[in-house]
């Protein structure tokens, strides 16, 4: 579980413990997976904590060999960490800004379907499980580097989803909407967060997906709806 220190991450790791998966909390901020940690031991539940900066290189694919040396498959793959980068005019975008949210949200990904997939494949039903959100429509101005990242993620999915088909694995994606986190506060400082849902009300999308009895594959499910 990616981006498990805080947001949708932590509400998504916090209800797959509830279902009764021991959940990976991966994340740069150590601090903040310890918090997700707590919460999730609070409730009668496990995790083990995997510090991990996505961007760097080789430590998605060392924690998927430690990770899988010590577990001997993965059930559940959720790809859930991104960047916003600066919203800005396309061609005001800054290169080191592009790479970033690139790197973060589309890259990365791509080496966790590499490096997890040969775990995923020894489960009995794996699920891999990625973010993305109605930015990837296009359309919405200074949205550029995050639109384009979602709408790559989704395209990179739906290729590897086509991949899996015949085998056990189900992948898909989830739109969880707009919800109170601290990316939609920066990206609309002005908005009134009370008025937001809370991470918690798209949890339920990934745990429906994660369950070995759902068929669906290669969907984008929209957790609002």
């Amino acid at each position: 579980m990616t981006g498990a220190s805080r947001g949708l991450g932590r509400a998504v790791a916090c209800a797959l413990s509830a279902a009764g998966a021991h959940v990976v909390l991966a994340a740069r901020t150590q601090g903040g997976i310890e918090e997700t940690d707590d919460m999730i031991r609070a409730s009668g539940g496990s995790a083990t904590l995997c510090p991990l900066d996505l961007t760097a290189p080789g430590g998605i694919e060392d924690a998927a060999r430690a990770l899988g040396g010590r577990f001997g498959r993965l059930d559940i793959l959720v790809g859930n960490a991104a960047a916003l980068g600066v919203l800005t005019p396309v061609h005001q975008l800054e290169a080191d800004v592009w790479e970033r949210v690139i790197s973060t949200n589309v890259t990365a990904n791509r080496r966790l379907i590499r490096a997890f997939d040969p775990w995923l494949r020894r489960s009995a039903a794996g699920r891999a499980i990625f973010v993305t959100s109605g930015a990837a429509d296009g359309g919405l101005a200074y949205w550029g580097a995050y639109a384009a990242s979602k709408a790559a993620l989704e395209a990179l999915v739906s290729c590897y989803a086509a991949e899996t088909a015949r085998t056990a694995m189900r992948v898909n994606l989830v739109d969880p909407g707009v919800l109170r986190t601290d990316m939609r506060a920066r990206a609309f400082p002005g908005e009134d967060p009370s008025e937001l849902r809370p991470p918690e009300a798209a949890a339920a999308a990934f745990v429906a997906l994660a369950d070995v009895g759902c068929a669906l594959h290669g969907q984008v499910v929209r957790a609002y709806d």
